[in-house]
């Protein structure tokens, strides 16, 4: 899944980028207080995508 796929889906389900540090990006889920790293590569692998939506209740 391409980076900026994923964070269209964190940002539909009301989730923020928090900060962004060397190799990650924090991302928040405001609603149950989630936190999730997120790489920052262009490309994320599938099942790692999935686990940072179900993480943050974004799926």
């Amino acid at each position: 899944m391409k980076k900026k796929e994923l964070e269209r889906k964190l940002r539909i389900a009301g989730c923020y980028l928090k900060r962004e540090e060397a190799s990650h990006s924090i991302w928040i889920n405001p609603k149950t207080g989630s936190i999730e790293t997120v790489p920052r590569h262009s490309d994320i692998k599938e099942p790692l995508a999935r686990k940072i939506l179900k993480s943050l209740n974004a799926e």
